[in-house]
C-alpha cells in the first residue's frame, strides 16, 4: 500500500511541476547582485509586503505536540514577496532585509520531507513562517548556517498552502557574496555551500552539480575551421563551443544554462553592468504562457514567468517586473523602505508600470 501512496505522489507531481530560476552575481566594485524569476501555473496574487524592525513575529508548532507558540521581534527590518492567496501573516519567497541577505524559496517537489517536531523541541518554526523568521532574525549567511539548524521546520495539512503543498528549498546570499542553499530530504535539513551561484527545482542541489559534470566540453570558444578531406570547413556562425547547452526548460536544464551563461559571461565592471547582466541571463530561462504545459485529463495548465526580481544586496535595491511589462523594470529603493519604519503590502501586479513612447521626440522637426 505505501508504493502506491508514493507512486500516486509522484503523478501528482508531474501535473504541478513549478520552474523557478535564481542566480547570483559580482562585480568588480564589489556589488553582489541576487535574482530569480518567479515561475507557477495559477495566479498566485504575488505580494509585496515592507516588515519593519521589530515586528512582533510567532513561530508554531503542529497541534499534536501542544507546544506553545513563540515570540520574537524582528531585528532587520524585511521587503519581501509573498503569495496572498494564503491567509494569515507573509509566507516570504522572495526577501531581502536591512543587513543586505537574501532569500528565494524554489519548489522542490518529490523531495521535500520536512522535520518532525517532537513535544522535547524547544526550537521550531513551520515552512510559512520560515522565511520571515530567517530574514528578520539573522544578517549574513555565517550566522544562517550556525543558528537553523537548532530548528525544527515542518509542514502539514493543517497549514494554509494553495493549490499545491510548500514543498521548498531556499537559497540564502549575503552582501558577501556568501551563499548557501537549505534542503529538507528524509526529514532532514541539510546545508550546501552555493557553488554554482545557481539554484532552480528538482532534484536536490547535489545532484544537480552532479549533472552539471555532463557539460564539461561546453565553452564560449569554438574552432573557426576543420580540415575535412582537405577542405577547409569553416564555422557558419559564432557560438558553436555551446553545441549541446540544454535549451528546453526542465529545472536540470535550467540549471545548467544559468550556470554556464553566469559562468562564461564576462565579469560586470560596475553594479550598472551587474544588473544588465543579470537581466540578460534570467531572459534565458523566462518561460511564456504555454510553452511548458501539462495535461491533467481535459484541463491544460502552464508555467509561465509571474515575476522577475533582480536584488542588489550592496545597494539595498530591488529591481521587479511581472509578466505583462516583462522587459520593463521597476526600480524600488529598499532602504528608504527599511527606513521609514512602516508596513505596507502592494500586489506585484498593481505596480504602476509604464511604458515610455519617445515618438513625439523622435519626429519633432
Amino acid at each position: 500500500m505505501k508504493k502506491w501512496i508514493v507512486a500516486a505522489t509522484l503523478l501528482s507531481f508531474v501535473h504541478t511541476s513549478y520552474a523557478c530560476t535564481a542566480v547570483n552575481l559580482s562585480a568588480k566594485d564589489g556589488t553582489v547582485i541576487a535574482g530569480r524569476t518567479m515561475e507557477w501555473a495559477f495566479d498566485m496574487k504575488w505580494q509585496i509586503n515592507s516588515i519593519p524592525k521589530g515586528t512582533s513575529i510567532k513561530l508554531s508548532a503542529p497541534a499534536a505536540t501542544k507546544l506553545p507558540t513563540a515570540e520574537l521581534a524582528t531585528k532587520y527590518a524585511v521587503v519581501g514577496i509573498s503569495p496572498a492567496i494564503i491567509p494569515g501573516p507573509p509566507a516570504l519567497l522572495e526577501g531581502q532585509n536591512s543587513a543586505g541577505m537574501s532569500l528565494s524559496g524554489n519548489f522542490l517537489p518529490g523531495f521535500t520531507e520536512y522535520q518532525t517536531v517532537t513535544p522535547s523541541d524547544t526550537a521550531y518554526v513551520s515552512i510559512l513562517e520560515f522565511g520571515t523568521m530567517a530574514l528578520g532574525m539573522y544578517g549574513s549567511v555565517a550566522e544562517i548556517k550556525q543558528e537553523l539548524p537548532r530548528y525544527k521546520v515542518w509542514y502539514d495539512a493543517s497549514l494554509p498552502a494553495g493549490p499545491t503543498p510548500p514543498w521548498l528549498h531556499f537559497v540564502f546570499t549575503d552582501r558577501t557574496g556568501a551563499s548557501i542553499v537549505i534542503e529538507f530530504v528524509k526529514g532532514q535539513m541539510r546545508i550546501h555551500d552555493n557553488l554554482a551561484n545557481v539554484l532552480t527545482n528538482a532534484p536536490t542541489y547535489d545532484w544537480h552539480l552532479t549533472n552539471v559534470r555532463n557539460y564539461l566540453s561546453l565553452s564560449n570558444i569554438a574552432p573557426s575551421s576543420v580540415v575535412i578531406n582537405g577542405q577547409n570547413v569553416t564555422e557558419v556562425g559564432q557560438g558553436g563551443g555551446l553545441v549541446g547547452l540544454p535549451a528546453d526548460y526542465t529545472p536540470p536544464s535550467r540549471f545548467v544554462r544559468a550556470a554556464y551563461l553566469r559562468h562564461l559571461s564576462t565579469q560586470p565592471e560596475t553594479r550598472a553592468q551587474s544588473v544588465q547582466l543579470m537581466g540578460h541571463i534570467l531572459n534565458n530561462v523566462d518561460i511564456p504562457v504555454g510553452v511548458a504545459a501539462s495535461k491533467d485529463g481535459d484541463k491544460v495548465v502552464s508555467d509561465y514567468t509571474q515575476w522577475v526580481a533582480i536584488k542588489d544586496l550592496s545597494n539595498h535595491q530591488w529591481h521587479i517586473t511581472n509578466y505583462q511589462n516583462r522587459t520593463n523594470y521597476l526600480t524600488i529603493d529598499l532602504k528608504k523602505l527599511f527606513d521609514s519604519g512602516k508596513p505596507g503590502t502592494w500586489l506585484v501586479d498593481e505596480l504602476p508600470y509604464q511604458s515610455i513612447d519617445v515618438t513625439g521626440q523622435l519626429t519633432k522637426s
